[in-house]
This record gives C-alpha cells, sequence and structure tokens, in this order.
C-alpha cells in the first residue's frame, strides 16, 4: 500500500479540481484532454528547474547543463508543442492549427510553435480553465519541495537522468488519457464517463509518481543512496550472524 504523502494528497486534489468544471461549467472532454496537456509544459518546467539544481561534483558536468537544459528546451518543446497543435487542430480549438512561428531560427522554430500553441489555449480557454492550471502548478511544486529539495533528490539524480524523467511518464500518462478521452468526446461526454476519464488520470498519475520518486532513492545514474545502502546492510547483517554462527558450530 502506497504512503500517503503530502504530494500525492496534492497531486489528488489537482486532479479532482476539474470535476468542478464539467459539473459547474460543462465541460467535455476535450477540455479536459487539453488540461491534462497543459501538465507537460508544467512537468517540462519543473524539469528544468531540477536540472538547473542537480548537484553535481565536477567542472564539466556544471558545463554540461548548459548543453542538456537548452536542448531540453528544444526537444521536450517540440514534443510538447506537436502533440498540442495536433490536439488543437482535432478539437478546432482556436482556429485549429495554431502558427508556426517560422521566424523563430533553427530548431527555436519548436520553442515558437509551443508558445503559439500555449497562447492559442489560454486565448480559447472555457471559463475556469486557469484554476486547475494554477492547481497542477501547486502540486507539482509541492512535490518538487518535498521529494527534490527535502528528499535530497537533487543530490541523488544527475542532470541526464532528470532530462529523461519526464518522456516515459507523459508517453504512458497521454496515451492513456487520450484512448479514455477520445471515445468519451464520440459518445457525447456523458458525465458519468468523463468521472471515470478522471478516476483514470489519478490512478495513473499516482502509480508514475510512485515509481518516479522510488527511482529517487537510487543515487546518480543509478548509484545506490543513503537509503538503499542502508537498507542493504540491514539484509546482510542477520546473514553475517549466520555464517559467523556456522563457523563456531565446525569449531
Amino acid at each position: 500500500m502506497p504512503k500517503l504523502t503530502l504530494s500525492i494528497a496534492a497531486l489528488v486534489a489537482a486532479n479532482l479540481v476539474p470535476l468542478v468544471g464539467v459539473v459547474l461549467f460543462g465541460w467535455d472532454a476535450a477540455v479536459i484532454v487539453l488540461l491534462y496537456w497543459t501538465e507537460n509544459v508544467v512537468t517540462g518546467f519543473y524539469s528544468i528547474l531540477k536540472m538547473a539544481l542537480a548537484r553535481v561534483e565536477k567542472p564539466a558536468e556544471q558545463l554540461g547543463k548548459l548543453f542538456i537544459i537548452p536542448f531540453f528546451c528544444v526537444h521536450f518543446g517540440g514534443f510538447c508543442a506537436v502533440h498540442g497543435a495536433f490536439l488543437l487542430a482535432f478539437f478546432k480549438i482556436g482556429g485549429g492549427f495554431p502558427d508556426l512561428n517560422m521566424h523563430w531560427p533553427g530548431p527555436l522554430m519548436f520553442v515558437g510553435l509551443l508558445v503559439s500553441v500555449i497562447a492559442q489555449l489560454w486565448q480559447s480557454r472555457p471559463p475556469g480553465m486557469e484554476w486547475p492550471v494554477l492547481c497542477l502548478l501547486t502540486s507539482h511544486g509541492v512535490s518538487f519541495v518535498q521529494n527534490y529539495l527535502v528528499g535530497g533528490e537533487y543530490a541523488r539524480l544527475s542532470p541526464g537522468v532528470l532530462m529523461g524523467q519526464p518522456y516515459g511518464r507523459i508517453v504512458l500518462l497521454h496515451v492513456a488519457i487520450i484512448a479514455g478521452g477520445l471515445p468519451v468526446m464520440l459518445l457525447g461526454s456523458p458525465v458519468p464517463l468523463l468521472i471515470i476519464l478522471i478516476g483514470l488520470k489519478i490512478v495513473v498519475d499516482i502509480a508514475l509518481h510512485n515509481r518516479s520518486h522510488g527511482a529517487g532513492q537510487q543515487g546518480k545514474d543509478g548509484e545506490d543512496g543513503p537509503a538503499a545502502l542502508q537498507g542493504k546492510a540491514a539484509r546482510r547483517a542477520p546473514r553475517a550472524k549466520g555464517a559467523g554462527k556456522a563457523k563456531r558450530g565446525k569449531r
């Protein structure tokens, strides 16, 4: 049974806020799926903070951040931008496919596309959507403080590991949500099915949260952190005591 922590409580509370939009504002599955897309951007924002604050021991690793963080902004930003542009076009929100922002140079065009997607979504947002977005920012902020800063993940996880973390979470989460959200939308977004969709998001979110921060108990690039080393020492102690008794018995 997963332990109920402040970060999990904040996560569940943030995920329950869309129910208010469904009940009071008549939000449909399209709004819910787009709201969950904004979590991509929130996750990316906190990932950049984590990489910037990660403790590294060598000057070369510090310099490495100057490459990893901009690369992440372009690569992950492009991933979010294409995903968001597809959703805007599919749901015909704010005029469909956004401006490509071709005046951004080179790979930065993906960052420009992301800016266009966010601006178009924000301008066409349904009533009350700013509140669940604020709750998502708060929920991830609570997890950032509790697990990353106070929990010491900043000293155990390397920038390279942190850069890769959001991808698996986002892909798995949004495959599950879109696979559930599109059929709900085709059925006319009945409230009971929207509640089931939100419940699915909560279950997937908690599982991914526990897996992500369970991995945070390991050190940089998979090395064992203090908690893991203590656990190994505790498991070895009974075996060592048993071996000592066996040797005395032979004598």
